[in-house]
Order: structure tokens, then C-alpha cells, then sequence
């Protein structure tokens, strides 16, 4: 992780940058790390994977759960580990039993099991492979994992998966006490419900559950609200373990009220949360709008102080999501070199001087919605001067921050308006970094509140035309570095988008002006252009503003 810190640049030296550890490792969704125990000279701890990493029940009929057992100072596996494995789910254990691995990565075959009905749910379970001579444990020969077969997966909710390590080393060798790790996934159950419009319409309605069974759905015609209950415990020291509750709402794009272009509220226990919180996605489905309630273990803690000691003790938690009506949004997109793009939005109610919260979506070369994309970012003013830098909270496990549903918010203070220039590196996907990142950048403008900027568009149509010849380059770094001067430059870059030789999207000529003076960003524009910093599109935001200013006449 180290090394790749060094080569992380995101506007500014970003190794210079101070990073903040989120010490709650617990609840992930498809993976989790639990808390590091120092153990001889090293801080060891155990990470757990499903293979789907996003499961509903009822979809598969086999999963992989892969359990690792490593050093987080030096990134390496310890060998020949005895594992003992416990699967709970609420408070029954489901399987139990001793697993042995050389390399210190154990891959376990889950068989969802959906037909038992004893009250001890362990005693169904069965387990096949073969076992080792000397620990005793279940482990992998060639191709073979071992096998579990239970009532594992069966249903939805958050898993408890325990491992405790007795071996380390050598299948001879026990610890004095084993090492305890306890690691959290969650996987996905779908509740339908119907609600009926103030129409008398009968409009579907799916709850994708990933923590437990959802009751009391109910449906508000006079607000469109959709509220629904969950059990939870409130108690501060389980609060204090939880990393996310995870709600996922699908409802028709045909139901006006949850239309693509809505905007929503979110409330929890009737606190308002965060605007992070609740995550739009109107791309994965062709037929449905589907909201995230992606609720966070700090906001969770947030919530317990608003409503003081006496929520503590409650063990239900309330949903409820409100639509706001339309929303208009400034937009603009980033490309990468392998094909992936993301799209950067907000709301036109928010401009300079506002916490402008900034969605980031990102997209495979498909096309489709990058889950788990882990990026990193900074942005630069018109002066050149990096703000902003984020490099995400847990370097012990990937560099960046990680958008589970390929979606995220970004609460972003700008305080005038103008160019900015956004650096975004994807660093990853997934549970893990890419050896190299991948960075682009983009211009784009913010104005005053309520205003659509000239960057709006989420993806730029055939229409959208930039040709600039590669030796122009020339003679923008040289006006840049004060060679030639703004009215020449002006006449010339003119001249050239008049004869062709320059080709950028129709733009609206201002009112000519005889006194040439250019605004500073795009004098730093030209010279990111130059420099290879930015695409020739970004480039031509800068000529594209002289036009309209009247310093440009085409």
C-alpha cells in the first residue's frame, strides 16, 4: 500500500496527505475485515469474501466463502492454518466445524439448504472433503473444496461468520489461545408489496433486504412516503460494530412520484439522514427506479444522539422515503483509458457558496453500473490550487473510497463561481487496488445557485465536436508562459475556428470586445492542455467561454 501512496497523485503530493483510519471493521455486505490482534509481532486479522459477493436468496444454489488470514503490516498470508468456523445468523448457529489450509487462504463451498425445520438449524448441516492427518480439519486437494450443506443462505440477513485460529505455522502447532475474529455479511432477500395510488392505481413495490425481514410496509397517498419497519438494536456498543444497514426500494419508473428525475428524503427512526445516505439509481433496471438506504454506522451513532439514551434501548428500526417532486441537474462526464466512465452531478439548487453534494456514478466499459468502484479525487481552482483531496479512510484494506452500488455522494464546498478542474482515479474494485490506478481529468463549471452551467449534459452527444490539431499546443503553452500575448493568441485561436482548422460544439457568440483581457483558469487551462493534463473537449470549454464572452468572435 505504501508504494502505491507514493504514485498516488491526485493534483497535489498526495503521500503528504494525513489519513484518518475508520476503526469499525464489522457489517460489511459481500466481504469484511474483522479488527487486527497483535500476535507475534504482527497485527494479523481475518478477512471473509462470498463469492457472489451480492447474494439473493433463492438465486443461487452454491456460494464460496473465502476466509484469509494475514499480516495487514506486510499484506502476506500466514501458511499452514487450522481454522475453526462458526456461521451464525441472529442467534442460532447454523454450522460449526475445524478447516485446514497450507496458504492461508481457505475457500469453503456453501449449499444453501432450504428444507429444515429443526430447532437447532446446526443439525441439518452436513460436511463433505477431505481431512487432514494432522489437524484434523476439513481442507482442499487439487480442484476440491470442502463442502458445507445447510441451512446457510437459505434467508436473508446479516451472517456472523466466527473463525477462531488454533494452528498457525504448521498443522502441529497450536497457539496458546486461539485467535478470535468475528466478520459480518449480509446477503439480500426480496419482500414484495403493493400500494395504491391516489388514482386507485395497484403499483409493485420490491424491498431488497440486506440485514433482516421487513414489516409494516405502508404507503402514504397524500405524501406518496413509503415507510416499513426492521428489527434492530439500538444498544451503543452494538451500534458501535455496525459499518452499514443496507435497504434497497424498487418501484416502477412509470409511478410518477418515483420517476428517474425525483429527488427523495430520508428518514430513520424520523431523523432526516444524511444525503449520502440515500443512493438513486435509475440505470440497472429498465422498468424500475431503485433507492438505496445505504445507512452508515457514524450516521447510525448520529441518529441514537439526536433522539438521546432512551432510543437506546429500542429494537426496531423505521424506514420512511419521501419524494421531493423533479429536480434539474449540472452535469458532466470523465472518461478513462480502459473504457470506464463516471458521471459527476448536482442539483442546480446548489452553486458557489453552497456544500454542494456531488454525485459520483460510475460505469464499466458495458456500459453498466462499476459496483464496488473504489476512487480517489481532488480538485483544483482556476488558480491551480488542489482543495479537496480524498483518498478514503482505510488504507489498512484499499487506497480510495469504495461506491458499493457504483454510486456515491460527495459533500463539496465551493466558494465562488468559475472552472474547476477534477482529478478522478479509480483505484480498484472490489476488495482491493489496482497496480497501476487509473486517473482522468475534466473541467467543469460551477455557478451561482439555481443556474445551469455551460457543463451540463450527462453524456455528450455525437453533435458534441472537438478538433483541435495537436501542434495548436505550441502556441498555448506559449501564451500560457507569457510569450505571446492575450490578443494575439485571441486572433489567432479565431482565425482558426473560423477557418476550420479548429473545430468546437456551437456556442452562442457574446458581444465583441476590443480590450482582450483572459480570465487566469483559462490561461491555466491552456497550459494543462499542453502538458497532456487534460483532453482536447476540456480544452475547448476554455475557447468555448471566449466565444461567449465576446473576446472570440466566430
Amino acid at each position: 500500500m505504501n508504494n502505491k501512496l507514493k504514485i498516488l497523485v491526485i493534483g497535489a503530493v498526495l503521500a503528504t496527505i494525513p489519513f484518518f483510519v475508520d476503526e469499525a471493521f464489522a457489517h460489511g455486505l459481500g466481504g469484511d475485515t474483522a479488527p487486527p490482534i497483535s500476535f507475534g509481532g504482527m497485527e494479523v486479522t481475518v478477512f471473509t469474501q462470498l463469492d457472489p459477493s451480492d447474494i439473493t436468496v433463492g438465486e443461487i444454489d452454491s456460494a464460496n466463502i473465502s476466509i484469509r488470514f494475514y499480516d495487514m503490516l506486510t499484506d502476506t498470508n500466514l501458511d499452514q492454518v487450522t481454522y475453526r468456523v462458526e456461521v451464525w445468523r441472529g442467534g442460532d448457529l447454523l454450522a460449526r466445524n475445524l478447516f485446514y489450509d497450507n496458504d492461508g487462504e481457505l475457500n469453503v463451498e456453501i449449499r444453501p439448504q432450504l428444507d429444515c425445520f429443526e430447532p437447532q438449524p446446526w443439525r441439518c448441516t452436513q460436511y463433505f472433503g477431505e481431512v487432514d492427518g494432522i489437524s484434523g480439519g476439513l481442507f482442499a486437494r487439487g480442484d476440491s473444496r470442502p463442502v458445507v450443506d445447510g441451512p446457510i443462505f437459505d434467508k436473508g440477513g446479516l451472517y456472523n461468520i466466527k473463525v477462531d485460529i488454533e494452528g498457525a505455522t504448521s498443522p502441529k502447532v497450536l497457539v496458546a489461545d486461539p485467535l478470535n475474529f468475528d466478520t459480518f455479511v449480509s446477503v439480500a432477500q426480496e419482500q414484495d408489496f403493493w400500494i395504491q395510488s391516489a388514482q386507485a392505481q395497484e403499483i409493485p413495490v420490491t424491498v431488497k433486504t440486506y440485514y433482516d425481514d421487513v414489516s409494516n410496509f405502508e404507503f402514504n397517498k397524500s405524501s406518496n412516503a413509503i415507510t416499513f419497519d426492521m428489527p434492530f438494536d439500538w444498544a451503543p456498543d452494538y451500534v458501535e460494530l455496525v459499518q452499514v444497514v443496507h435497504e434497497e426500494i424498487r418501484v416502477p419508473k412509470s409511478f410518477s412520484p418515483y420517476n428517474p428525475e425525483s429527488s427523495f428524503k430520508g428518514y430513520v427512526d424520523g431523523v432526516e439522514v444524511d444525503q449520502r445516505v440515500l443512493l438513486i439509481d435509475p440505470y440497472s433496471s429498465e422498468t424500475e427506479n431503485i433507492i438505496h438506504f445505504l445507512v452508515t454506522g457514524s450516521e447510525l451513532q448520529r441518529i441514537n444522539q439526536v433522539l438521546g439514551t432512551g432510543h437506546e434501548s429500542s429494537k426496531n428500526m423505521n424506514f420512511k422515503l419521501v419524494p421531493e417532486g423533479d429536480v434539474k441537474k449540472n452535469s458532466f462526464d470523465v472518461k478513462f483509458n480502459n473504457g470506464y466512465s463516471a458521471v459527476i452531478s448536482w442539483d442546480v439548487q446548489y452553486g458557489a457558496g453552497d456544500d454542494i453534494p456531488f454525485e459520483f456514478t460510475f460505469f464499466d466499459a458495458d456500459g453498466n453500473l462499476a459496483r464496488d468502484m473504489i476512487y480517489a479525487f481532488g480538485l483544483e481552482d482556476s488558480n491551480g490550487n488542489p482543495f479537496n483531496i480524498v483518498t478514503g479512510d482505510n488504507p489498512e484494506e484499499y487506497i480510495g473510497v469504495k461506491a458499493t452500488e457504483g454510486i456515491d455522494s460527495n459533500l463539496i464546498r465551493i466558494n465562488s463561481a468559475g472552472m474547476y478542474k477534477l482529478d478522478l482515479v479509480l483505484t480498484g474494485q472490489g476488495f482491493s487496488n489496482w497496480d497501476p490506478f487509473i486517473s482522468s481529468s475534466q473541467l467543469f463549471e460551477v455557478g451561482r445557485s439555481g443556474q445551469q452551467t455551460s457543463s451540463s449534459g450527462v453524456i455528450p452527444t455525437p453533435s458534441d465536436i472537438v478538433t483541435i490539431p495537436s501542434w495548436i499546443k505550441n502556441n498555448a503553452e506559449w501564451w500560457s508562459q507569457g510569450q505571446i500575448d492575450d490578443k494575439t493568441f485571441a486572433q489567432g485561436i479565431e482565425y482558426m475556428i473560423k477557418e476550420g482548422i479548429i473545430v468546437v460544439p456551437t456556442t452562442s457568440s457574446g458581444i465583441a470586445k476590443d480590450d482582450v483581457s483572459i480570465p487566469d483558469w483559462v490561461r491555466n487551462n491552456a497550459a494543462w492542455w499542453a502538458a497532456g493534463q487534460i483532453d482536447d473537449k476540456a480544452f475547448a470549454n476554455g475557447l468555448q467561454f471566449l466565444i461567449k464572452e465576446g473576446i472570440i468572435s466566430v
